[in-house]
């Protein structure tokens, strides 16, 4: 654990190296990707990966640089965060953050599903009227689906009747999480294809430019050749 002073003068040396290593070209590109050039310095994920593994986790240290405001210390913030020691009110909190799909789903895929709240959580946040507080409900069931090895079918069967009731909701960056969801919980195992697939053809039905979007966008992945023969080779 840092102390205080050790962690003031790591959050100013994370700071001067993300100003060495700032790009302008890339901060200005991320535009065209719907990241707010804004608060960024414009350092590559990747980048940003590389210095945190070259780091200590520390749950304070993460949440100063929460603090900071600025695209890359949020994503560093949940590069270095401890699961285990976080909790419902700061992932509201963050949540509330979220402005743009990155900051969303790298939080999401870095820190939370491996929190104790992710299921809660990706539930909870389904019934919210934030774009990306409910966006990251559904990619919670999207990481949850790849990464919880654990978890009951039973589980991601209550993720199906959420995904079926949601998915006329018309935003993008909702519609878009809803479609991955389905797709990751269908990829899963064969039940849970089975009954991906017929959650897909009953959103159909509802017949809404959103839901006709999960649906065929869906059915089209779940149906594909390489998913099928995956399937079939994990019994």
């Amino acid at each position: 654990m840092f102390s205080c002073e050790e962690r003031e003068k790591t959050v100013a040396h994370l700071l001067e190296t993300l100003e060495r290593l700032q790009d302008p070209r890339y901060r200005e590109g991320m535009a065209r990707f719907a990241i707010p050039p804004h608060r960024a310095y414009g350092v590559p994920m990747p980048k940003l990966r590389k210095i945190a593994r070259g780091m200590r986790k520390d749950h304070q240290l993460a949440l100063r640089l929460w603090m900071v405001n600025t695209r890359e210390t949020r994503l560093l913030a949940s590069l270095l965060d401890l699961p285990h020691e976080v909790t419902e009110e700061q992932m509201d909190s963050w949540s509330m953050d979220f402005d743009n799909w990155e900051i969303c789903d790298q939080v999401c895929q870095n820190l939370f599903v491996h929190t104790p709240w992710a299921k809660k959580k990706s539930e909870e946040w389904t019934f919210r009227a934030e774009e990306f507080v409910k966006r990251a409900g559904f990619a919670l069931m999207a990481y949850l689906a790849v990464k919880d090895g654990e978890a009951s079918d039973q589980v991601f069967e209550r993720f199906l009747s959420l995904i079926e009731e949601h998915a006329l909701d018309e935003r993008k960056y909702v519609r878009q999480a809803v479609n991955w969801a389905l797709c990751q919980i269908g990829k899963r195992n064969r039940s849970l294809h089975q009954k991906a697939i017929a959650v897909a053809r009953g959103i159909r039905e509802q017949n809404s430019p959103s839901t006709r979007f999960v649906a065929a966008s869906a059915l089209r992945e779940l149906q594909s050749e390489g998913v099928l023969k995956r399937l079939e080779r994990e019994g």
